[in-house]
C-alpha cells in the first residue's frame, strides 16, 4: 500500500476521534482529504473494498453526530464507487462548518471583551472607593482568566497607578513585559512606577532591556534620564539626555534635562536647539 493510502486510512480513523472531541470540522476535513487521496490513487480490488468499507463507516459516524446535524441537517450518502459525489458533498459541509466556526469565534471574542470590560469597570470602582483588597481580588481573578493577555495586564496596572498602588502596578506591568517584551510603552510605564517606588536600579535594568527593541527611540532615553535625575546620577542623566538629543535634536525636554544634569555637575549649560 502506498504512503498516500496509508495516510488516507489514518485520516479516516481520525473521524471518530474528532467527533468524540466534539470537533465536527476537523472530522469532515479528515474524511474529505482521505476521499480525495483515494480518488487520486489507482486501487487494487481488495483496496477498493477496504476503503469503501472504511469510508462508509466514517459517513455513518458523521450522520450520527448530533453536533454536525445541528449545523448540517442533511444525511450524507455514500455507495461504493461514489467517492467523487461524496467529495463534492463534503465541500458543501465544510463550507457550512467554516462559516459557523467564524460566527462562533466572533461570539467568543465578543463575550471575552464583555467580561474584560465588566471586570475592569468593577476594579476601577473599587479602587476609586478605596476598597483596595476587593479590587486586588477582582483584578487578579480577571488576569487569571486571560493568562496570555499582555494588554489586559497593562490596563490593570493603569488602574492601580490611578490609586497610587505602585507595587501592584509593577507586578502587572512586569507580567505584560514578559508576555510582550517588544512593547516599548510598557517599559515607559514601569519606569514611572519604579521611580515612584524609588527603585531606580530596577528601573534602569528595565530600560536597558527596552533598548534591545527600540534603540532609535529618543523618548526611551529621555525617560531613562528622568530615572537618573531622581536617582541623582547626574553623569548618567547627562549621557541619557545626549542620546535622546542625538536621535531628536529638537527635543526641548531632553535639552532641559541635559542642562539640569550639567548644572548639577558644575558644567556650563548648552544652548537650546534651533527652532
Amino acid at each position: 500500500m502506498s504512503a498516500e493510502l496509508t495516510k488516507a486510512r489514518a485520516q479516516i480513523n481520525k473521524v471518530g476521534t474528532f467527533l468524540k472531541q466534539a470537533k465536527p470540522l476537523p472530522a469532515v476535513s479528515a474524511l474529505y482529504e482521505a476521499v480525495n487521496a483515494v480518488l487520486r490513487t489507482p486501487l487494487m480490488k481488495a483496496e477498493k473494498e477496504e476503503f469503501s468499507r472504511l469510508i462508509n463507516d466514517a459517513v455513518l459516524l458523521l450522520n450520527g453526530d448530533r453536533n454536525l446535524r445541528k449545523i448540517y441537517p442533511l444525511i450524507l450518502e455514500f455507495s461504493p464507487g461514489g467517492e467523487k459525489e461524496l467529495a463534492d458533498t463534503l465541500v458543501g459541509v465544510l463550507t457550512e462548518l467554516q462559516a459557523t466556526a467564524v460566527e462562533e469565534a466572533k461570539d467568543i471574542i465578543a463575550d471575552m471583551e464583555q467580561r474584560i470590560t465588566k471586570g475592569l469597570a468593577e476594579g476601577k470602582l473599587l479602587i476609586e472607593e478605596k476598597r483596595f483588597d476587593e479590587a486586588r481580588q477582582v483584578l487578579e481573578k480577571l488576569a487569571k482568566e486571560f493568562p496570555n493577555d499582555a494588554d489586559l495586564r497593562a490596563r490593570i496596572a493603569e488602574l492601580f497607578i490611578s490609586g497610587d498602588l505602585y507595587e501592584e502596578a509593577f507586578k502587572y506591568l512586569d507580567e505584560a513585559i514578559e508576555l510582550s517584551p517588544d512593547q516599548i510603552h510598557h517599559y515607559n510605564r514601569i519606569g514611572i512606577v519604579l521611580r515612584k517606588l524609588r527603585k531606580y536600579d530596577i528601573a534602569e535594568k528595565y530600560f536597558m532591556r527596552a533598548v534591545e527593541f527600540a534603540k532609535s527611540d529618543p523618548n526611551l532615553y529621555f525617560n531613562l534620564g528622568r530615572v537618573y535625575l531622581d536617582w541623582q546620577r547626574w553623569d548618567k542623566a547627562e549621557r541619557a539626555s545626549r542620546l535622546a538629543l542625538r536621535l531628536s535634536p529638537a527635543f526641548i525636554e531632553a535639552h532641559k534635562l541635559l542642562n539640569f544634569a550639567l548644572k548639577k555637575q558644575g558644567k556650563d549649560p548648552e544652548p537650546a536647539p534651533a527652532g
